[in-house]
């Protein structure tokens, strides 16, 4: 029988679990009924996120007056790596 207490890894092969994914008996915010909450993330491209739940565990940065929701820990890092080929991508 599979355990699927366990956190699965994180889509940015890091060993970060991206918390939003934590279902933990409640809703994913990531996926449903998140309306103009929902974002994708400029690093993983496609991936989406829910600004509110980003937005609580850190998952953000802030460029040029924008704010870029990202989808795991890994994605913050490398979007402060080269912030304006990322910003590009969203536009």
């Amino acid at each position: 029988m599979t355990n699927h207490t366990e956190a699965a890894p994180s889509c940015c092969s890091t060993s970060a679990v991206n918390p939003a994914t934590l279902g933990n008996g409640r809703e994913n915010l990531l996926t449903r009924g998140a309306g103009d909450d929902l974002t994708t993330c400029p690093v993983m491209v496609g991936t989406p996120v829910s600004k509110k739940a980003a937005e609580a565990v850190g998952l953000f940065r802030d460029h040029e007056g924008e704010r870029y929701y990202f989808c795991c820990a890994g994605c913050g890092p490398a979007f402060d790596s080269d912030p304006a080929t990322y910003a590009a991508a969203m536009a």
